[in-house]
């Protein structure tokens, strides 16, 4: 009996078998389309934000620069830049239903490059060839390590192509790994959010690390809704289960809060500075989030996850040295040289004082409200040494302070 069965059991499995390797790379060539799409519409999201996002401040500076009193959003340009912003995060958005986060996160890149390139085209001042290449040799390489590290990225990037079911979500969701990350980012969340408000701690990378742990939640839960949605419009409705909400809600809350810390920090540092070090930190946090909550290296070989590495690190390396190539702006100064003014420079050097120094702010050319200075307050009569500033024998007027008494 067991002879006689044994070849119709060989014969039963090699149909099992060749229909195993067969349905194999009809998946693999699946999952690489659907890696290609996302990498594209995030690409193109990017581009279409970056060019969004000049034409605006190019709307700023032009309003800035002529006489024209409209206000900004009641000009063209400006309405055009919104658009193409809208229009472009729609693009990153939906990117997140079709490629992990591992993949996406790291093609922010893009947005950078393209910021310097449109810089670099569209410079105002004048320029010799020679002096272009030494002051923009970081940009140009900075461009293609990005672009090889993005290139990078897309080949080496995790295939995971589970569906964004509210069961799966939720099976996620409750998983103790992701439960065990919650509990360490929450920790180091408080820890940093208490040495920035209550130490007083405004260091770059802190306010960063915030605004990266909040980040790498709002694309956790920006992938769960986008996933969610595209399962809806294949057939299969998600959008009335609870857990969608939930990752809707916690979306925009961690969106908006992100963006709070983002502007305090541009607020107290260079653009630059914000551009390289929060692609790097964000990034990082956002693929270690991806990968303990959606396991997007699972399965992966060692090969393609030290490729993928390398990728990234070239990314950042290109970005560092893009943005560190950037001009850094003047701060206005609000005070007027005293040196500059005729009759002014001899006080100086005699070391007198022009006003006399006050508890109260009130400081020559300063930018403030005197009204409150109390009105006994008189500046005292100086006296001016007569510099001659015309040709020999001729004198020129002398430059007097005048008193100024209290009004009976």
């Amino acid at each position: 009996m067991e002879g006689g069965n044994s070849p119709n059991l060989q014969l039963q499995q090699l149909p099992l078998a060749t229909a195993a390797v067969s349905v194999q790379p009809h998946t693999d060539s699946f999952s690489y389309k659907e890696n290609l799409i996302g990498a594209l519409l995030a690409i193109f999201g990017h581009l279409v934000s970056s060019i969004a996002l000049n034409l605006q401040k190019y709307s700023h500076i032009r309003l800035a620069g002529s006489k024209d009193p409209r206000a900004y959003f009641r000009t063209k340009t400006w309405w055009s830049g919104l658009l193409l912003l809208v229009l472009g995060e729609l693009g990153v958005f939906s990117s997140y239903a079709f490629a992990p986060l591992s993949l996406i996160v790291p093609l922010s890149a893009v947005s950078v490059v393209a910021s310097a390139i449109i810089g670099i085209i569209f410079i105002k001042e004048k320029w010799k060839p020679k002096e272009f290449l030494r002051r923009y040799v970081l940009s140009f390489v900075g461009c293609g390590l990005a672009v090889v590290g993005t290139y990078l990225l897309v080949t080496f990037g995790p295939n995971s192509h589970e569906r964004m079911t509210a069961e799966n979500i939720t099976r996620h969701l409750v998983s103790w790994p992701f439960l065990l990350y919650m509990l360490v980012e929450i920790i180091v969340f408080c820890l940093l959010l208490y040495f920035y408000k209550e130490r007083n701690a405004n260091y770059i990378v802190i306010i960063l690390l915030l605004v990266a742990l909040l980040g790498s939640m709002t694309v956790v839960t920006g992938k769960a809704v986008a996933g969610m949605i595209l399962v809806s419009i294949q057939g299969s409705l998600q959008l009335d289960s609870p857990i969608f909400y939930i990752m809707l809600v916690c979306m925009i809350a961690t969106a908006i809060y992100q963006a709070t810390f983002l502007a305090q920090a541009s607020q107290l540092y260079d653009s630059a500075q914000i551009s390289s070090i929060g692609y790097i930190l964000s990034t990082t946090a956002a693929i270690s989030a991806g990968a303990t909550f959606y396991l997007d290296f699972m399965g992966e070989d060692v090969l393609h996850i030290c490729m993928f590495a390398l990728g990234c690190l070239i990314a950042f390396l290109g970005v560092f040295l893009i943005t560190r190539n950037r001009k850094k702006p003047v701060p206005f100064e609000p005070y007027i040289s005293m040196d500059a003014m005729p009759g002014m420079q001899n006080m100086h050097d005699k070391g007198i004082a022009v006003q006399p120094d006050l508890k109260a702010s009130f400081s020559y050319g300063a930018l403030e409200n005197n009204d409150s200075m109390p009105e006994i307050y008189t500046p005292a009569t100086l006296p001016i040494v007569q510099e001659q500033h015309g040709p020999k024998g001729a004198s020129a007027p002398p430059y007097r302070v005048l008193e100024h008494s209290k009004k009976e």
